[in-house]
């Protein structure tokens, strides 16, 4: 009797388990970047559609901008581009695209068909430069404050709760001489 129990325990306990772990409030993952309050790693990229043009990390110094990492072939970024084109139309902050790993002719055929909210596209085909951002994959972003330090980061989608929430009240901040 004992041993057609403890099979029908195991199953309690381990069900039991599993509700606890999906209840859990806050069941985002969150993952702290190193690089929050640091300078953003340098760079020296092409410009999407014109590769004689470069920019580097000092090209954007002077005023925050947004780095959102994308590409034509991420399903998640398809989600996310009404997101970043409100947010562009907004006219907040400056918006830098990365373009990740992607064919430039692929990235500028899906800025064409759903519109280019960046005020600049940037070029890292081969992904050396989403290492150095410890980028996981496409989408993700950062808020870099005037001075070129990291201050948000955000893995996955911008959602209008995560503008709304992190993104404005950090601008507000770095307006009132604090981040």
């Amino acid at each position: 009797m004992n041993s057609r129990l403890l099979p029908l325990a195991g199953f309690i306990l381990l069900s039991g388990l599993l509700l606890v772990g999906l209840n859990i409030s806050d069941r985002k993952t969150l993952i702290p970047s190193p690089l929050i309050n640091k300078t953003v790693p340098g760079f020296n990229m092409p410009v999407l559609g014109d590769p004689t043009v470069r920019m580097t990390d000092n090209s954007f110094l002077g005023k925050p901008y947004l780095i959102n990492f994308w590409a034509s072939w991420c399903i998640t970024c398809r989600v996310e581009h009404p997101v970043i084109t409100e947010l562009a139309r907004s006219g907040v902050l400056l918006i830098v695209g990365f373009n990740f790993r992607d064919e430039s002719a692929d990235a500028q055929a899906w800025l064409t068909k759903f519109g280019n909210p960046y005020d600049i596209n940037l070029v890292d085909l081969d992904g050396r430069i989403s290492i150095d951002f410890g980028v996981y994959a496409a989408p993700e972003s950062f808020l870099v404050d005037s001075s070129g330090v990291i201050v948000f980061k955000q893995i996955g989608a911008l959602t209008s709760e995560v503008i709304e929430t992190e993104i404005l009240p950090r601008l507000v901040a770095m307006e009132n001489g604090s981040r």
